[in-house]
């Protein structure tokens, strides 16, 4: 298991400016054909969390940002665990994505359930409840390119132990909070977790559509903001009602 000690020093001492084609091969962890794994400070955990927004794996740009944030910490002589903090929460979600995630978690109702007035405030003053972290914790490449989703992070064995070594420890130290998967291969992944009872099938609120904003479509019927007669033909309105009224049934027991 990596940590942020392993790469302190050459965060500290290293000068991350803009967005870097390639991440350095210092921060290499570990390759397996056109698959490699990078390591950038993605590993905060936030105790206190309620509810947890799980990605896929954090982007190329993502880790840039994350590396600088922890690389300026370090430099004024912030503490590693402040470092990693300010560099987990300065590369959480942002742009069209905050704003349709917020949209999509007040649409079912979860904010009010976990004690919080609107989905806007777990990014302003309900911030300290929500943890944001991805299936794969560190950046995954696929031939030097953002990994998607393929091929299956459960059934690579490389991305399988990423998934059992990092996600199982936030599962672990999380039993309390909800989790909320973007997107069918992060809801495979967390399935391995109610599978081994890790985490409660009333814990993972699967079938809410991917907040990107690509996704604008599926987003605006899932909140009854479009008719289905105005959707096109990639659209498939059955799956996302059968998902909407199993999310709200959920909700509604949590």
């Amino acid at each position: 298991m990596v940590t942020f000690k392993d790469f302190e020093g050459f965060i500290r001492n290293t000068q991350f400016s803009g967005i870097q084609a390639n991440l350095p091969p210092e921060l290499l962890v570990e390759q397996q054909g056109e698959l490699s794994v990078y390591y950038a400070p993605f590993d905060y955990i936030n105790r206190e969390a309620r509810l947890v927004i799980c990605g896929i794996t954090p982007g190329l740009q993502q880790a840039n940002l994350a590396l600088a944030e922890a690389h300026r910490q370090l430099v004024k002589g912030a503490s590693s665990e402040d470092a990693r903090k300010a560099a987990k929460n300065t590369a959480s979600f942002g742009g069209p994505m905050r704003a349709n995630l917020i949209r999509l978690l007040d649409g079912i109702g979860l904010p009010k359930k976990l004690g919080i007035d609107r989905a806007e405030d777990f990014f302003g003053s309900a911030a300290h409840r929500v943890h944001y972290t991805s299936a794969l914790r560190y950046p995954v490449f696929k031939s030097g390119m953002n990994y998607s989703g393929t091929p299956s992070m459960v059934r690579t064995p490389l991305l399988r132990k990423q998934l059992e070594t990092y996600l199982a420890e936030e599962a672990a130290e999380l039993r309390q909070a909800i989790f909320v998967p973007l997107g069918p291969k992060v809801e495979e992944a967390l399935s391995l977790f109610v599978e081994t009872g890790v985490l409660g099938e009333s814990q993972v609120l699967n079938g809410l559509p991917h907040p990107s904003g690509a996704n604008a479509e599926r987003i605006a019927f899932f909140l009854g903001q479009k008719a289905e007669s105005a959707l096109s033909s990639k659209t498939n309105p059955q799956a996302i009602r059968t998902n909407r009224e199993m999310l709200l049934r959920k909700v509604a027991m949590l």
